[in-house]
């Protein structure tokens, strides 16, 4: 016999398996997506498509944001001040802070430390998309 408790649920998972009927089949379970699983380049495949779907084209920056850019960049090197970088990564926009210690105009890369734990990193100037004085 059901307790009360159980009478008007409708959703069976919220019901402790006692109380159900022993009749009710199982279902085909995993074996209806096994044949799926068979094909590991094909589910690589579909993988890298969902991946993908969310990457972002590189930004597009106009003269004046590229203007911005780089007085914000000057500055924060001659204060040495710390940065919010945001830059353009194989689809993606990342974000760290750093301080910038030496910007490579022929190369058009900047080199700098992380805030966090110190470690140097090298960014491409065309990957730079926004800068934050901290």
């Amino acid at each position: 016999m059901i307790p009360d408790k159980y009478k008007q649920e409708t959703d069976y998972r919220k019901i402790p398996r006692e109380y159900l009927s022993k009749n009710i089949p199982m279902g085909r379970g995993m074996v209806k997506w096994a044949p799926f699983a068979t094909l590991p380049e094909q589910f690589e495949t579909i993988q890298n498509y969902i991946i993908d779907q969310n990457k972002i084209d590189r930004p597009i920056l106009s003269d004046d944001q590229l203007n911005d850019l780089n007085i914000h960049l000057h500055q924060s090197l001659h204060n040495n001040r710390p940065v919010q970088l945001e830059y353009y990564q194989e689809g993606w926009l990342k974000s760290l802070s750093l301080t910038i210690k030496h910007i490579d105009m022929i190369n058009m890369y900047l080199t700098g430390v992380t805030y966090n734990d110190g470690e140097d990193i090298k960014v491409s100037l065309l990957d730079v998309t926004k800068i934050q004085q901290l």
